[in-house]
This record gives structure tokens, C-alpha cells and sequence, in this order.
């Protein structure tokens, strides 16, 4: 039996809970992995929220948290290529089984080995913010010099887009909160602080003749905001709100595949997508670092180091 905490019926915070559970029978296609670190996301409390129901794998309650981790493979389930038991990986638990726990199972088409020289703390950020910073700016295929805002620059998504972005020789302006602006200025970013001065007037000052992308990662008001700084609104991505289409922008066509997971490693052994991780906790501080991304108050990334 090991330590899981997840959620029992669909909701909020109160509808979590610490369970025990057997060790997981990988399905086919899965592998059984020992949970090493498990990243933390926005994308966690919406699927207990029940707002994203394609990803919940169709389990039974209760249901574990977690979308992304690193581990060591225990058991392989039929019909998996690539990966031996004793494997070091990282990848998404797109079937469901969560991540918030001492074993779990992932999707073996969405793992990847974790390569010699990268920690599993590093390895278990890269499933969801690595990856969809690369998705994003691939998609805008700007050239070196262009312009880009990152709308949210602040959280471990936004952090990952700017540290891409900068690689690439783009000229990055991030918007956030005030207590965001030192993580993202350490990287070169030039920060607007929405909340002391008006975002549209600041950052149509620093790039007068509008930008050349927009990466989203607010959505809401705030996308509807920014949006029109773009100068062609077909650049404009949102990773989390797919009513972009009606300003004339795109949502970003991710790519979960364990190829793309794979780039996205070699690209953290090169620095480029080193993640900034701002909080770490142990699997029994699961309640206060999820609640930290919820409540939107996570500069950077938090993760939960389990074993």
C-alpha cells in the first residue's frame, strides 16, 4: 500500500483528501512507475474541479492529483516499446492514474527516459510547462530579433516561454503581479507589473509598433486585453483559453509525444529550459503546494518531491 492524495467527488479544496492505495496494474500501454517528483500545474485543480473530463482516464473515485513526474519504471504493461523496468522517466499520466503519489502509472507513449546528467527534479517540470513553451513559440515561428509578450510571465509555464524565447534571440516583455517581477527580470525579461500600471499604455510604449507574438497563459479579461497589441492576430497563442479564436488568435496545438519530450530534456541539459523552481515540498505538504498554484500566488514552479 502507498500514500496518494487526490480527490473524492468532483469540486474544491474540500473535496481532497490523503488516501492509501495497492500499487497500480499498468494497463496496456502504461508503465508502473516509484514517483520521484511530481510537478505541480493550474491544470491539476481544474481536473478535480471536473472541468477537463477528456483527461480524467475514467477511473473511479478517489482520484489522484498530479498530471506530470518523474520516476523509475517498476512494471511495464502490454504492448509498451522503448522502455525496460529500472528505467529513470518522465511524462504525463494522461490515463489518469495521477501523479500526487508514491507509484502511479503513466502513459508510455507520453514517457520519455530521463537522460544521464538531468536530476528528476528538473525532468519532472518538463512534461507540461516544458513542453508547451516549446509547443508555443514553435507554432509562432518567430524570427531572432522579433518581439514577443508573455501574458502571465510569472508561473512555471511563463518562466519556461521566456527562457525559450531569449534562446531563440527574441526580444521578451512578460506581464504579471508585482511579487513575479524578480524571478522574471533575472532572466532578461522586461516586466509590466499589471497591477501598478496599465498594461496596454506600458507595454505599447516599450514596442510601439505592436508585437510580433503573444503567448497567453492568463486567458479571460486579461487575454481580451492584451490581445490587440498584437500586430496580426493570428499570433496570438493561448494555452489555456480556447475562446482565442473569436479574437482571431490560436489555442496551442500541443505535442505530448515522448519525441517532443525528449527535446525538451536535451534543451534542460543545455540550460535553456532550466526551470525556475520557487517551492518544494514533501508528498505530505500535497494540500498547501496545490494551494498555492490555485490561488495563483506560485512564482515559478512548485513541485512535490515524493521519494
Amino acid at each position: 500500500m502507498g500514500q496518494a492524495w487526490g480527490f473524492s467527488r468532483f469540486g474544491g479544496p474540500e473535496v481532497q483528501e490523503f488516501f492509501e492505495r495497492p500499487d497500480p496494474v499498468p494497463g496496456r500501454g502504461e508503465v508502473l512507475i516509484r514517483v520521484h517528483v511530481a510537478g505541480v500545474n493550474p491544470l491539476d485543480h481544474l481536473l478535480r474541479a471536473g472541468l477537463v473530463p477528456g483527461l480524467d482516464g475514467g477511473r473511479p473515485f478517489p482520484r489522484v492529483l498530479g498530471m506530470e513526474a518523474a520516476g523509475t519504471v517498476l512494471a511495464l504493461g502490454e504492448d509498451v516499446d522503448g522502455l525496460e523496468v529500472g528505467d529513470a522517466v518522465f511524462g504525463f499520466a494522461l490515463t489518469g492514474g495521477g501523479t500526487y503519489a508514491e507509484t502511479t502509472v503513466l502513459s508510455a507513449a507520453n514517457t520519455a527516459r530521463t537522460p544521464v546528467g538531468l536530476s528528476p527534479t528538473v525532468a519532472s517540470t518538463l512534461p507540461v510547462a516544458g513542453t508547451t513553451a516549446v509547443d508555443a513559440l514553435d507554432q509562432l515561428g518567430l524570427p531572432a530579433g522579433a518581439t514577443i509578450l508573455v501574458n502571465g510571465v510569472g508561473g512555471g509555464v511563463g518562466l519556461a516561454v521566456a527562457r525559450l524565447a531569449a534562446a531563440r534571440e527574441l526580444r521578451v516583455i512578460g506581464t504579471g503581479s508585482a511579487a513575479k517581477r524578480e524571478q522574471a527580470e533575472a532572466i532578461g525579461v522586461r516586466f509590466v507589473d499589471y497591477t501598478a500600471e496599465d498594461v496596454v499604455a506600458a507595454a505599447g510604449e516599450l514596442v510601439p509598433a505592436g508585437f510580433d507574438g503573444i503567448v497567453d497563459l492568463v486567458g479571460g479579461a486579461s487575454l481580451r486585453t492584451v490581445a490587440p497589441l498584437a500586430r496580426d492576430p493570428r499570433t496570438v497563442i493561448a494555452v489555456g483559453d480556447q475562446s482565442v479564436s473569436e479574437l482571431g488568435g490560436r489555442f496551442v496545438e500541443r505535442r505530448l509525444d515522448r519525441e517532443n519530450l525528449a527535446r525538451s530534456a536535451r534543451l534542460a541539459l543545455d540550460g535553456i529550459l532550466a526551470p525556475v523552481i520557487t517551492a518544494v515540498h514533501p508528498l505530505s505538504d500535497a494540500p498547501a503546494a496545490l494551494a498555492t498554484v490555485e490561488n495563483g500566488h506560485a512564482s515559478g514552479k512548485v513541485i512535490i518531491k515524493v521519494t
